[in-house]
Parts: C-alpha cells; structure tokens; sequence
C-alpha cells in the first residue's frame, strides 16, 4: 500500500513538473517569434513587455551590457538592401551555416545598380565606360555613381552621353541611396570596397568587386569576362559571404569650443558619433612622443591597460589588413569574433587575443595618461580621443554581403595565396635511396 501511494505521489509530481516546463516552453517559443527583425540584423526590436516582465521575473537578472541578438549566424529575415536576400537552405539543422552553401537570390529583379569606380585612376575609364554601356543598353538598368565621377572630362565623349539619360548621380554625406540601389559594383582595389561599406550605415546592398587595383584581396573578379559575371549575379543563385562590421560609437564630452561632426547625437551634454566600419578602429598615439595610456574593458569590467603605440581592434575580414602587419592571427570572416591587437606594446606578454563577437568592448583615456589618443575608422574619420571620451565597440547587425568568385573558403585562400603569399617555401627535396640508409 505504501509503495502504490509513493508511485502516485511520483507520478502526480512528474505531472505538474511536466505542465510547469510546457508553460515555460511556450513563453520561450512567444518570445523567440516576438523578437523579429523586420528590417536586415539591426531593425529595433518590438516585444509583448508584459509577457518580459513576468517572464524574467523568474530568471537572473541579466547584466546592463550583454545583448539580446543572437550572433550564430544569418536571420532567414534578412535583407541586404531592399531587393536582395539570403537563399535559404533546407538542410541547416543548424544556426551556424556552412559557408559554401550561403547564396544570394533576389526577392524581384534588380533594377539599379551602384557603380564605385576608383578616383583619379586613368586605368580605369575603360572598363568604366564599358560597364556603364553593358548595363544600360544590354540589361536596362539605372546606374548610380557619385557627381565627381560623371563630371570627370576624360569620361564625357559622346559614347557616354548617349547612356546618361539611365544614369543618377549623388553626393556623398547628402544624397541618400540606400533605398535605390539594388547591388554595387566595385572597380579598384580593397579601398573602393571600405568605402562602398561607409555609404551605407545600415543595410548594404550585395557587394561584386572586380580586382582593378593594386592588392586585391577583397576583389575576387577579373574584368575580362564582366558580362557574364555580372549576368550571373543579376540572375541570381550567386556565393555569398557576409563579412561582418563593427559598430563604433564615439562618446565625446561636452566642451564649449567643440564643434559639432556629421552622425553626431547629443544627449545628457555629449556628443555621440555613430559608425559602421568594415577592418578595423585604430586607437594610436598620435603625434605625441609619449606611449599611449588607454584602458580596455569587455563587457563593463577592466581587462588591460594598453600602454604602447596603440591598439587595433579589428573584424575576421580586418584581421588580413593592418592587424595582421602589427603579429595577429588571421581568421575567415564566417568566423563571429573580435580581434584585439596592440601596436608596438610596451610588454613581452601582450599578444593580440581574439573574444566572442556578442560583447561589448570600451576604451578609454587612462587617469594617468600623459597624452590624449586618436582613432581612426578604416583609415577615415580621424579624430583626437580627450579624457571623459569613451569609445564603444560592439558587433554590427548589418553585415557586409560580398558576392564570392567561387565560394568563401575558395576565395579566401586564394587570396592568401595570392596577394599574402601565405606560406611560400621551396618544397624540400626528395632524398634519394643511398640518403636514405643514412
């Protein structure tokens, strides 16, 4: 009798058990399906906030600076620019998807198209002029390119006059695009690439770059066969590779004589700059003599004091570009991580670390620093770092889609190979039979 009545009493808690994680199971499944991202990774996020209070209420408090956003991989959701997205795979079992099977395909044909040629490169009017003529005449498009490369002599003849009815231009900082372009075209090196990124401060159109530089080793197409390139994409089904960005805010004291700069918010007396960088943030020196004091911290604790020339803090595609120069490692860009590097340290055992692309990076002027620093963001933005400046870091929701040659393992170690040289040695001589016995 006992044993029956301990064997009810075991199923009657199994039971309740049982209803009580059904109900925590659905609560988790509303919240997985509230929190949508209705445009590209970093459209806000809109919630049943009863539902999260009384949720969380039963859980640890989560702490002020972790993030909410998954990092595993790419949203089925997600749009890159207003017609183009990712093609989805029915066999991922997982949220970290295999790199060869990311594809492009477009929600409707695309219509306009982006054209970033290099300035003042005479090499290229050529294969400028031809594109431009192929997109318009053979494949109906609009083009869009900036007013300076249009109102460039050496390109007014009268073959491109005839096509200027189907071109629009821009101004850079005044004209916003984002909305026009279906997909962008690179002419040049590494360089046109960084700056098709800074265009574009959310969502990014897909990106083709062709190598008319001189590194290349963002630019995986050859121009002797654009046409059927650029059909291929145009058609869809092309590789893909979301090369991830940085989102830096830089957090400036109030001062009096201070002047205010584009992408700048002042709330609480400070003055907030926003950007979306693609390499990497440069936080140097300057032109002081003096080493740069400048404190990090990950995730709101204090993990080093960077004492040296300074530090870069880079994506997996940046890790190829200054940071590996200055002894870091290189990492694939499917990779979702941060590279920490420093500048000439001033200490045998700082070596460059790489952490989890979810937190949350700051750096600061030490107290005791002697000089203030500089950053710099992807070469550009230059500005002087003062004591009470902060610098915030965190992974970006609006990565970079970059249209692949092949696919983005291929691609990339064939530009290490062939821009990096990446382990070239004369292969070791095979020994012959008499070596052999000794």
């Amino acid at each position: 009798m006992i044993i029956n009545n301990i064997i009810i009493l075991g199923l009657f808690l199994k039971l309740r058990l049982l209803t009580y994680f059904a109900r925590v199971g659905n609560t988790l499944d509303y919240l997985c399906e509230s929190v949508s991202l209705s445009k590209g990774f970093g459209s806000n996020v809109s919630t049943n906030s009863e539902t999260l209070s009384k949720f969380f209420s039963r859980t640890a408090p989560l702490l002020p600076c972790l993030r909410t956003q998954s990092l595993h991989g790419p949203s089925p959701v997600t749009t890159f620019g207003p017609k183009a997205c990712m093609l989805k795979n029915p066999k991922a079992v997982m949220h970290i998807q295999d790199p060869a099977s990311q594809r492009l395909t477009w929600n409707k044909p695309p219509k306009s198209v982006l054209i970033i040629k290099k300035i003042r490169d005479t090499s290229l009017l050529q294969p400028f002029k031809e594109l431009c003529i192929f997109l318009t005449q053979q494949k109906n498009m609009i083009v869009y390119m900036e007013r300076k490369v249009i109102e460039d002599p050496a390109i007014a003849n009268e073959s491109f006059v005839s096509i200027k009815k189907n071109i629009c231009t821009f101004r850079e900082d005044y004209d916003d695009i984002s909305n026009c372009v279906d997909f962008i075209i690179c002419l040049g090196g590494d360089g046109t690439l960084l700056y098709a990124s800074s265009l574009f401060q959310e969502s990014v159109p897909p990106v083709m770059a062709f190598h008319l530089g001189s590194l290349g080793f963002l630019t995986p197409f050859n121009f002797d066969t654009f046409q059927s390139q650029v059909t291929q994409v145009i058609e869809g089904n092309a590789a893909i590779i979301l090369r991830s960005r940085l989102e830096v805010k830089v957090v400036k004291e109030y001062r009096e004589n201070g002047s205010v700069e584009e992408m700048s918010l002042v709330t609480n007396g400070n003055k907030t700059m926003q950007y979306q960088v693609l390499n990497e943030v440069v936080v140097d020196r300057g032109p002081s003599s003096y080493l740069s004091n400048v404190d990090l911290f990950l995730d709101g604790h204090l993990i080093t004091t960077v004492q040296g020339d300074g530090v870069i803090v880079s994506t997996p595609t940046g890790s190829t570009a200054y940071a590996v120069a200055a002894g870091a490692t290189m990492i694939h860009p499917n990779v979702p991580a941060i590279m920490i590097t420093p500048i000439c340290p001033h200490s045998l055992s700082f070596r460059p670390i790489v952490v989890p692309a979810g937190v949350e990076l700051k750096i600061m002027l030490s107290r005791d620093a002697r000089n203030t620093a500089w950053v710099s963001l992807d070469g550009r933005k230059r500005q002087e770092i003062a004591y009470g400046d902060s610098i915030t870091i965190t992974t970006s929701c609006f990565p970079v889609p970059s249209i692949c040659f092949r696919d983005p393992v291929n691609d990339w170690f064939e530009s290490l190979a062939q821009c990096l040289h990446w382990n070239v040695r004369k292969k070791q001589d095979h020994l012959s039979s008499e070596e052999e016995e000794f």
